[in-house]
């Protein structure tokens, strides 16, 4: 009887494998959904409809951005998370929600690691330090002897709690053990008029935005938070090699699928996804809005999630930031 039964579960199982390989021979056979955990018009919006865009022309299905906003980000994410794990419903997650809102939520209603299966990543985008022109500094090895020499009194905007230009100037300051104090707005645009002005100095913030603002002469830019140096401000140094060692802040965008998407879904999402990155017309339109599309192989998105969660983790607990 118990030959029987395994015997019986063997050809199931043999069953379920054949028709999820067939499934993934006809996969995308409809309209896949990718859901946006913010608003239109964001980066993560963005991203999510270029790489959409690009997958529909090589799949010939549409690959449909859908925005579910709310409670910082963790309406939409959960709803991927609870999505049925068939490769028609998709996150794009980023640092956000997939490795800082562990540290800002008690109680997380999805686990980044263990509901999601990753797919790829697909882009990162590094913030400038910007400051006010009369500021007297004019390089980061400046900043940190004006901070050190002012401690506690200056000021740096952010664009509110948890956000990654609250979060990239507090990893600056663990790294030069200096002290600024955070000044939250609800948003960037809102915070540069007080950078501008000179109320508030010093700024963090997306390259996009800080480039344009520091060629147009109305903030002055110190180095760049990426690796290396950017190909659109050749001549700015990064914060590493301006003397602050191991210092790296990028705000990166990935694809998820819920935990128990089969794995040759996986596999041909992968590799649709490597196909619209090596686009020219793709990395064209990555590269001109400050972002670089991403290396990252499949295996190593989990460790460095993981990583990354550990990370923010410290800094949210340095920084003593308020967890909901």
């Amino acid at each position: 009887m118990t030959a029987t039964i395994r015997s019986l579960a063997l050809a199931a199982a043999v069953a379920m494998l054949g028709l999820s390989q067939a499934s993934a021979q006809t996969y995308p056979a409809r309209s896949v959904t990718l859901v946006v955990p913010s608003a239109a018009g964001g980066g993560t919006d963005t991203i999510a409809r270029l790489i959409g865009d690009q997958l529909s022309k090589q799949t010939g299905q549409g690959f449909v951005v859908e925005n579910r906003t709310g409670a910082g980000m963790l309406v939409g994410t959960t709803a991927v998370a609870k999505a049925a794990p068939d490769g028609y419903t998709l996150l794009v997650g980023l640092t956000g929600n997939m490795s800082v809102n562990p540290s800002l939520f008690a109680k997380l209603s999805y686990d980044p690691l263990g509901d999601f299966v990753p797919v790829a990543m697909l882009a990162n985008y590094p913030f400038l330090v910007v400051v006010n022109n009369d500021l007297p500094v004019k390089s980061i090895k400046e900043l940190v002897a004006y901070l050190k020499a002012n401690p506690g009194k200056v000021d740096y905007a952010s664009a509110g709690n948890g956000t990654g230009q609250h979060l990239a100037p507090e990893l600056f300051k663990m790294a030069t053990a200096t002290d600024m104090k955070p000044i939250h707005y609800k948003g960037a645009q809102p915070a540069y008029l007080d950078v501008i002005s000179g109320r508030v100095p010093v700024f963090f913030d997306n390259m996009s935005t800080a480039m344009s603002l520091s060629k147009e002469g109305k903030v002055r830019a110190l180095a760049i938070t990426s690796k290396k140096r950017s190909s659109l401000m050749p001549d700015l140094p990064t914060v590493e090699e301006s003397g602050v060692p191991g210092y790296e802040y990028h705000t990166w965008f990935g694809l998820w699928a819920p935990k128990g998407t089969p794995q040759a879904v996986i596999d041909k999402l992968d590799a649709e996804v490597k196909k619209a990155l090596a686009d020219p017309g793709v990395q064209q339109k990555i590269v001109a809005g400050a972002g670089e599309p991403a290396t990252m192989t499949r295996a190593e998105i989990d460790p460095f999630v993981k990583s990354e969660i550990a990370k923010w983790a410290e800094v949210v607990k340095r920084a003593g930031i308020k967890v909901e």
